[in-house]
């Protein structure tokens, strides 16, 4: 962990989507505007109307190592990407807030009419597809049941169409995908949301900068709990 220096303004490190279309409330909230819409915009690095925090667009997965490493001093990310990212670096990041934003679940899916009950008898094996492979294996060995994972980064829905693999663990929101593609879900593993995370060395050595916006962080979450 390198610690940032303290003439430099605060980075906060997000993705773009729905994680960072529900953070701006809550940097709002905190009095605090963003300059431009990523979505809009190929810049990486966004002023806001704060000099003294800038944010940094990077991938989802991405955010808790631009944070463990301290090229961003926070950022915010879901609760699956950084399950996977502990699981592999379990003393890189402090968690202080679930920020009770960008709320899914992460569930296992199949082709419709699959017999899924009878394909998770225990001793029973399957082979399944997801990015998510510590909760995926940890899930199926909780239930004493033999996978093959299938590691994919994207269009997770067409594994069990095309005969890839028999089931899928994916994060599930409305369902309208899996609906679109002939998949239902049908068990659910975790409840998921987004957190706020930050580099220990930032929060030693620039607390008096970090923790008003992590206390206003924390109450605007709080109001949406």
């Amino acid at each position: 962990m390198s610690p940032a220096r303290n003439d430099k303004p605060l980075t906060l490190a997000l993705s773009k989507g729905r994680i960072f279309d529900e953070t701006l409330p809550l940097l709002a909230a905190a009095g605090v505007q963003v300059a431009e819409d990523p979505s809009a915009s190929r810049k990486l690095i966004l002023p806001t109307s704060d000099p003294g925090l800038q944010i940094i667009i990077v991938r989802a997965t991405d955010v808790p190592t631009y944070v463990q490493y301290g090229a961003a001093d926070f950022g915010i990310a879901g609760k699956d990407v950084l399950d996977e990212h502990v699981a592999a670096n379990p003393d890189g990041i402090y968690q202080p807030i679930d920020l009770n934003i960008a709320r899914c679940r992460l569930a296992v899916a199949v082709r419709k009419g699959f017999d899924y009950q009878s394909a998770v008898q225990q001793g029973s094996r399957l082979r399944v597809a997801t990015k998510y492979v510590q909760a995926t294996r940890e899930h199926f060995a909780a239930k004493g049941v033999h996978i093959d994972v299938i590691k994919l980064y994207g269009s997770m829905e067409l594994a069990p169409l095309v005969g890839l693999a028999d089931a899928i663990v994916d994060l599930v929101s409305t369902g309208n995908t899996l609906k679109a593609n002939n998949l239902e879900a049908v068990e659910d593993i975790a409840p998921i949301s987004s957190r706020l995370i930050v580099n220990q060395a930032s929060l030693k050595t620039r607390s008096a900068r970090l923790q008003p916006l992590i206390d206003a962080f924390a109450r605007a979450s709080a109001a949406k709990a």
